[in-house]
């Protein structure tokens, strides 16, 4: 039962350690474009001269 007083707190850090590197995520627009780095990686420049 002790090992929860320590458990709970950590479990509640990690929560917002989380919540916080996903809120900078989004705020430096990580997010925006996600389908531009997937072509980028079939397009592999093979066609253009």
């Amino acid at each position: 039962m002790d090992i929860l007083y320590l458990l709970v707190p950590l479990s509640l850090i990690l929560v917002f350690v989380i919540g916080g590197v996903f809120w900078w995520a989004l705020q430096h627009r990580q997010f925006d474009d996600l389908d531009h780095e997937g072509q980028s990686i079939i397009d592999d420049g093979e066609g253009r001269l």
